[in-house]
């Protein structure tokens, strides 16, 4: 329940918050915790499996270390789940997996967001041309986009061979005068096909670092091709250029206040990037891709909603803490079961 004035059962913890402000736990949709642990040395890096351009097949949770100290800190920021992303080294790097920051967890099973649907992380431009440019490639941003539609392409085409095998078993398999013929073989499984096939089948949700308009128009156009919808780009220094055609897409963009400029691609960037895109009708999240930032969430939002207002937008303090609860559990999947403040949902409170 949730109210003035409640029945409060016997029993029951009673915390005395007067004075300060409650608020839905905070959610982080890019987090490396625990694949990138601290201290933060060769043997804690779990987050890239650049071995090649294409990894479907690796899953974050298989690299999850539920001790990462890294953890504690960012739960006393306020935040109650994470979204653990594999790197950005790949044109497709992997599932990630929704985790709950319950304390003294000793498996990345004690920590799982039950219910939450898997993520699948890819990433445009100068990362994966970087990384694979002398290993065969892709070495340009074509070669990205065309890694991109082979990997899609196999995997349709692997869904349609599973379908015709599901169709081809029901057969009847007896001729006139005939014995029983042994239902068909199923195609061999391989689990980087099986990972992007659920993504067309909706099933996984596409989280895409990605930092420039072109390539997010481009991205989308690619995601239609195939059939499926982009859940939420990340980074995204240049959605406010774009920022009607992701309202009209119905994908969000997972930002930072005032994080860029660090290499050419995040270069053209502004503080009014949320909220030119919030204004537009689109859905802003500010992430943090960082331990540290991480810890202070709120305090970004809060800088992205005064940039807003700085230039002229009515930004209000409850949308931009959407910006950090309600919009970021959207992108994740997991909006019905908590973001905000109410009866029959999670308790996560901050």
């Amino acid at each position: 329940a949730v109210g003035a004035k409640l029945e409060v059962p016997d029993g029951a913890t009673v915390v005395d918050v007067k004075g300060k402000v409650v608020t839905p736990g905070v959610i982080d949709t890019h987090s490396h915790m625990g694949v990138y642990a601290s201290p933060g040395f060769r043997a804690h890096s779990d987050g890239n499996e650049a071995v090649a351009p294409v990894t479907a097949y690796a899953r974050a949770r298989d690299g999850v270390w539920p001790q990462d100290p890294q953890i504690d800190k960012a739960r006393a920021g306020g935040i109650t789940t994470i979204q653990v992303l594999p790197g950005s080294a790949n044109l497709i790097g992997g599932r990630s997996v929704t985790l709950k920051l319950y304390p003294e967890a000793r498996s990345v099973d004690d920590m799982l967001f039950v219910g939450a649907p898997e993520g699948l992380k890819m990433a445009c431009g100068e990362n994966p041309k970087r990384v694979y440019g002398d290993k065969g490639g892709p070495q340009t941003r074509m070669g990205n986009v065309a890694g991109y539609r082979r990997a899609f392409q196999q995997a349709l085409e692997y869904k349609q061979a599973y379908e015709r095998w599901e169709l081809e078993k029901e057969m009847p398999r007896k001729d006139e005068g005939e014995a029983d013929r042994p239902p068909p073989p199923p195609p061999p499984r391989d689990y980087a096909l099986e990972t992007l096939a659920k993504v067309i089948d909706g099933e996984i949700l596409v989280h895409n670092h990605c930092y420039r308009a072109d390539e997010m128009s481009l991205m989308m156009g690619l995601a239609k091709e195939f059939g499926f919808k982009i859940r939420s780009f990340h980074h995204a220094v240049e959605a406010y250029k774009i920022a009607d055609r992701l309202a009209a897409e119905g994908t969000s963009v997972s930002i930072w206040a005032d994080w860029w400029g660090f290499k050419a691609e995040a270069y053209d960037g502004v503080r009014e990037n949320a909220a030119i895109v919030s204004a537009a009708g689109a859905m802003p999240i500010i992430h943090s891709d960082s331990p540290v930032g991480i810890q202070r969430l709120n305090q970004e939002a809060a800088k992205a909603m005064y940039a807003g207002r700085d230039a002229g937008l009515q930004i209000s303090e409850n949308e931009a803490l959407r910006w950090i609860t309600y919009n970021a559990a959207w992108a994740l999947g997991i909006h019905d079961q908590t973001g905000t403040l109410e009866a029959g949902k999670m308790a996560d409170v901050v």
